[in-house]
Protein backbone atom coordinates (compact mmCIF):
# COMPACT_ATOMS: atom_id res chain seq x y z
CA UNK A 1 0.00 0.00 0.00
CA UNK A 2 1.43 3.40 -0.96
CA UNK A 3 2.51 5.71 1.88
CA UNK A 4 -0.31 7.86 3.17
CA UNK A 5 -3.11 5.42 2.20
CA UNK A 6 -5.22 3.90 4.93
CA UNK A 7 -6.45 0.35 4.68
CA UNK A 8 -9.90 -0.63 5.91
CA UNK A 9 -8.52 -4.12 6.51
CA UNK A 10 -7.34 -5.58 9.78
CA UNK A 11 -5.44 -8.65 8.70
CA UNK A 12 -5.99 -10.79 11.80
CA UNK A 13 -9.75 -10.21 11.65
CA UNK A 14 -9.91 -10.82 7.91
CA UNK A 15 -7.95 -14.05 8.36
CA UNK A 16 -10.12 -15.39 11.21
CA UNK A 17 -13.34 -14.59 9.34
CA UNK A 18 -11.99 -16.35 6.27
CA UNK A 19 -10.86 -19.39 8.27
CA UNK A 20 -14.19 -19.56 10.10
CA UNK A 21 -16.04 -19.46 6.77
CA UNK A 22 -13.89 -22.32 5.47
CA UNK A 23 -14.58 -24.36 8.61
CA UNK A 24 -18.34 -23.74 8.31
CA UNK A 25 -18.35 -24.62 4.60
CA UNK A 26 -16.46 -27.84 5.28
CA UNK A 27 -18.73 -28.76 8.16
CA UNK A 28 -21.88 -27.94 6.18
CA UNK A 29 -20.70 -30.25 3.41
CA UNK A 30 -19.88 -33.07 5.86
CA UNK A 31 -23.26 -32.74 7.56
CA UNK A 32 -25.35 -31.98 4.49
CA UNK A 33 -26.66 -28.83 6.15
CA UNK A 34 -26.66 -25.13 5.40
CA UNK A 35 -23.98 -22.96 7.00
CA UNK A 36 -26.28 -21.68 9.76
CA UNK A 37 -27.15 -25.23 10.88
CA UNK A 38 -23.47 -26.18 10.59
CA UNK A 39 -22.66 -23.24 12.88
CA UNK A 40 -25.22 -24.45 15.43
CA UNK A 41 -23.67 -27.92 15.34
CA UNK A 42 -20.13 -26.55 15.69
CA UNK A 43 -21.13 -24.35 18.60
CA UNK A 44 -23.04 -27.13 20.39
CA UNK A 45 -20.18 -29.62 20.11
CA UNK A 46 -17.55 -27.07 21.14
CA UNK A 47 -19.61 -26.06 24.18
CA UNK A 48 -20.23 -29.67 25.22
CA UNK A 49 -16.53 -30.52 24.86
CA UNK A 50 -15.44 -27.36 26.66
CA UNK A 51 -17.67 -28.11 29.62
CA UNK A 52 -16.81 -31.81 29.73
CA UNK A 53 -13.03 -31.38 29.86
CA UNK A 54 -12.63 -28.57 32.36
CA UNK A 55 -10.78 -25.25 32.34
CA UNK A 56 -7.16 -26.35 31.84
CA UNK A 57 -7.81 -28.58 28.83
CA UNK A 58 -10.38 -26.13 27.47
CA UNK A 59 -7.75 -23.39 27.53
CA UNK A 60 -5.25 -25.66 25.75
CA UNK A 61 -7.74 -26.56 23.01
CA UNK A 62 -9.05 -23.02 22.60
CA UNK A 63 -5.54 -21.67 22.08
CA UNK A 64 -5.39 -23.70 18.88
CA UNK A 65 -8.70 -22.40 17.50
CA UNK A 66 -9.07 -19.49 15.08
CA UNK A 67 -9.83 -16.30 17.03
CA UNK A 68 -13.48 -16.08 15.96
CA UNK A 69 -14.18 -19.73 16.74
CA UNK A 70 -12.39 -19.30 20.08
CA UNK A 71 -14.97 -16.64 20.90
CA UNK A 72 -17.77 -19.09 20.07
CA UNK A 73 -16.02 -21.71 22.21
CA UNK A 74 -16.02 -19.44 25.27
CA UNK A 75 -19.47 -17.92 24.72
CA UNK A 76 -21.54 -18.28 27.89
CA UNK A 77 -18.88 -20.31 29.70
CA UNK A 78 -18.93 -20.67 33.49
CA UNK A 79 -15.63 -22.35 34.41
CA UNK A 80 -16.83 -22.95 37.97
CA UNK A 81 -19.29 -25.51 36.59
CA UNK A 82 -16.67 -27.58 34.79
CA UNK A 83 -15.76 -30.26 34.23
CA UNK A 84 -19.31 -31.54 33.90
CA UNK A 85 -19.38 -35.33 34.33
CA UNK A 86 -21.47 -36.04 31.26
CA UNK A 87 -21.96 -39.58 30.03
CA UNK A 88 -21.82 -39.95 26.27
CA UNK A 89 -25.63 -40.09 26.21
CA UNK A 90 -25.87 -36.83 28.17
CA UNK A 91 -23.20 -35.27 25.97
CA UNK A 92 -25.13 -36.17 22.80
CA UNK A 93 -28.45 -35.06 24.32
CA UNK A 94 -26.91 -31.67 25.07
CA UNK A 95 -25.67 -31.37 21.48
CA UNK A 96 -29.07 -32.41 20.15
CA UNK A 97 -30.80 -29.72 22.22
CA UNK A 98 -28.34 -26.89 21.61
CA UNK A 99 -27.99 -27.55 17.87
CA UNK A 100 -31.76 -28.04 17.42
CA UNK A 101 -31.29 -31.53 16.01
CA UNK A 102 -34.12 -34.04 15.61
CA UNK A 103 -32.61 -37.05 17.38
CA UNK A 104 -29.59 -38.75 18.92
CA UNK A 105 -28.42 -40.04 15.54
CA UNK A 106 -28.15 -36.50 14.19
CA UNK A 107 -26.35 -35.41 17.37
CA UNK A 108 -23.87 -38.26 17.00
CA UNK A 109 -23.33 -37.39 13.33
CA UNK A 110 -22.77 -33.71 14.27
CA UNK A 111 -20.33 -34.64 17.04
CA UNK A 112 -18.38 -36.96 14.75
CA UNK A 113 -18.23 -34.35 11.98
CA UNK A 114 -17.06 -31.56 14.29
CA UNK A 115 -14.50 -33.80 15.96
CA UNK A 116 -13.27 -34.87 12.51
CA UNK A 117 -12.88 -31.23 11.53
CA UNK A 118 -10.98 -30.56 14.76
CA UNK A 119 -8.64 -33.50 14.01
CA UNK A 120 -8.04 -32.08 10.53
CA UNK A 121 -7.43 -28.53 11.73
CA UNK A 122 -5.86 -28.84 15.18
CA UNK A 123 -3.71 -31.90 14.67
CA UNK A 124 -2.66 -34.97 16.58
CA UNK A 125 -1.09 -33.35 19.65
CA UNK A 126 -4.05 -31.19 20.60
CA UNK A 127 -6.57 -33.90 19.87
CA UNK A 128 -4.60 -36.55 21.78
CA UNK A 129 -4.63 -34.18 24.76
CA UNK A 130 -8.41 -33.89 24.45
CA UNK A 131 -8.96 -37.64 24.02
CA UNK A 132 -6.78 -38.41 27.06
CA UNK A 133 -9.17 -36.65 29.44
CA UNK A 134 -12.41 -38.10 28.06
CA UNK A 135 -13.96 -41.40 29.14
CA UNK A 136 -13.41 -44.36 26.82
CA UNK A 137 -17.10 -44.36 25.80
CA UNK A 138 -16.40 -41.13 23.87
CA UNK A 139 -14.29 -43.16 21.42
CA UNK A 140 -17.53 -43.51 19.43
CA UNK A 141 -17.19 -39.90 18.25
CA UNK A 142 -13.38 -39.71 18.17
Amino acid sequence: MPAGEVSDSVEVIDRTVSTTNVWLKTLAERLGLDRHRAYLALRAVLHALRDRVGPEVAAHVSAQLPTLIRGVFYEGWDPTRTPARLSLEQFLARIQTEALLADRTQAEHAATAVVGLLWDELGQGTMDHLVDVLPSEYALIF
